[in-house]
């Protein structure tokens, strides 16, 4: 379309564009934190990463909603010699449900819980389910992010009334700041993509499933991006600039500052 409009050859505008480093067919995608306090939440956050209190738990906590049990219209075909495993393009919706979910990062292990909804009320159901779950008496530090479930006067309420647990916010838009983001992709990807549910509770069954199977081989959570490089790539001081590919989170069979 360029040749055309130019009255040029093809190959010329290809010239053209490599001489230059131009690559029209490209977009990278980024994002700015408007929020004020971005550059404190995130330092706060990353120290608990890297440096956490003594004897502290510190959990990365948020919900995978709206996860459809999908099955299909048909059975699929597997995998053989030549040909990829099949599977209809349509689909039947069995309904839904919500996994909330606590990440350790320096255990690897998950604390989860399905529930049908994702109000304030369930939220404070999974705070009890984490308050009876890890150690007593111990602090614990939570990673969350800005959804107004989080912070609803009656989970402020029940915060007052627990002391050991402390939460933390992450800035807006920054969600890849929170650990367990990255458990989901990867609880998406190896059993939820491809699975094939006739009920909400097969699915259920399958998340709790795969819970106990991190649980039972944990890979700690190490950060590894400095947080000043982060900072020093805004455009401006009050702002984080993040890229939506920044390679920041890790999984890793030990813990290391």
């Amino acid at each position: 379309m360029m040749a055309k409009a130019a009255g040029i050859s093809v190959s010329s505008v290809q010239g053209i564009w490599r001489a230059h480093g131009l690559r029209p067919h490209k977009v990278r995608q980024f994002k700015l934190s408007n929020d004020p306090k971005c550059v404190a939440k995130l330092r706060d956050v990353v120290g608990l990463y890297v440096d956490p209190p003594a004897h502290a738990i510190v959990l990365s906590v948020d919900e995978k909603s709206q996860i459809q049990a999908l099955g299909r219209t048909q059975p699929g075909l597997p995998m053989k010699k030549g040909r990829a495993g099949t599977m209809t393009h349509d689909y039947k919706r069995n309904g839904t449900t919500t996994l909330f979910a606590a990440l350790n990062v320096l255990e690897g292990k998950v604390i989860g819980r399905c529930m049908p909804q994702h109000r304030h009320q369930d939220f404070i159901c999974f705070l009890n389910t984490i308050n009876a779950r890890v150690p007593a008496k111990r602090p614990v530090h939570l990673i969350l992010d800005n959804y107004a479930t989080h912070k609803h006067p009656d989970v402020a309420a029940w915060l007052t009334a627990h002391p050991r647990f402390t939460f933390h916010f992450i800035p807006t838009s920054c969600s890849w700041l929170n650990a367990v983001e990255g458990y989901f992709a990867k609880l998406t990807n190896r059993r939820l993509k491809r699975g094939v549910f006739d009920s909400v509770t097969e699915l259920q069954s399958a998340i709790h499933r795969f819970i106990a199977e991190t649980n039972d081989d944990p890979k700690p959570f190490i950060w590894t991006k400095n947080p000043n490089k982060i900072i020093a790539t805004s455009n401006e001081g009050s702002r984080c600039w993040i890229r939506s590919t920044s390679p920041v989170l890790s999984y890793a069979p030990s813990v290391s500052a």
